[in-house]
């Protein structure tokens, strides 16, 4: 069967966040779906089959990372939309049935994807005890990102602070259910982007993952309202890098990004 791993939220190969893609006729066994996940050995692969015409989606899609199944993940949707639309294999919108609902990534002619998500329902709270020391700076705000994205979100003094963070990886897995998102204003927004961010998800044993999509669906509201515009540019400032463009709409928010395609083979080690 085809593999492919696809860069997300990135206009150029070896940058933003790269996805394994598969796309099947039916879902094998968990296990030898969690087996090639660990293979492939990015943050998430995604494995997709066509659902029957007249339904309320057109594919049904699961997210692995190399260590469990996800219920949302955003840069393995849009690599996932970018296969189905440069191999023809889909036209148009794609509606996506997943454990967070029916999501929809829709191709513009630029060659981005747009993808509609669940807005993150934030609540604000405390700086935990110990978290300052685990991610190695001090929180000036913190947020719950609610069940779907089950991060917690920290906002920093400023731009050099995310970027300088060293987490202590095994002391953040104990504040959240998959992770910590640092975040702060962009230092200059003459640069191109808004806020910046970085995300550390050890719980689902990624220790910091290049550009997350689902983030942002937290980020959006969070930076929307601190600097009263509904459509932002943030960077997820990795070592690989990338830009997530956020549009948001109430209990939704569009995530825009390209991708690009770079390593298409087959998979000889079956699951039928």
């Amino acid at each position: 069967m085809r593999i492919r791993i696809v860069d997300a939220f990135t206009d150029r190969p070896f940058a933003g966040n790269p996805a394994g893609v598969l796309l099947l006729d039916a879902f094998p066994e968990d296990e030898w779906l969690q087996k090639v996940a660990l293979e492939v050995n990015h943050a998430e692969t995604a494995f997709a089959r066509p659902l029957p015409e007249g339904g309320e989606a057109d594919w049904a899609l699961r997210w692995f990372t190399p260590a469990t199944e996800v219920a949302m993940c955003g840069h393995a949707t849009l690599a996932t939309a970018h296969v189905l639309h440069t191999t023809g294999a889909h036209h148009g919108p794609v509606r996506f049935a997943t454990r967070s609902g029916v999501l929809v990534a829709a191709p513009a002619e630029d060659g981005t994807i747009t993808l509609d998500f669940p807005t993150a329902p934030l609540t604000a709270v405390e700086v935990p005890d110990g978290v300052a020391r685990a991610l190695g700076a001090v929180p000036i705000a913190a947020a719950d990102t609610g069940p779907h994205v089950g991060d917690l979100l920290l906002e920093l003094a400023d731009e050099e602070a995310v970027r300088a963070v060293r987490p202590d990886h095994a002391a953040l897995a104990a504040h959240s259910e998959r992770g910590i998102i640092a975040t702060a204003r962009a230092g200059d927004p003459g640069r191109g982007y808004d806020f910046v961010s970085r995300c550390f998800f050890p719980n689902v044993g990624i220790d910091e993952d290049p550009v997350t999509g689902s983030a942002h669906t937290a980020l959006a509201p969070f930076w929307s309202a601190r600097l009263g515009r509904t459509d932002l540019i943030g960077l997820q400032a990795s070592p690989r890098s990338g830009l997530v463009r956020t549009g948001l709409r109430g209990d939704r928010t569009l995530l825009t990004g390209g991708a690009v395609t770079v390593i298409d083979g087959e998979l000889l080690s079956g699951a039928y």
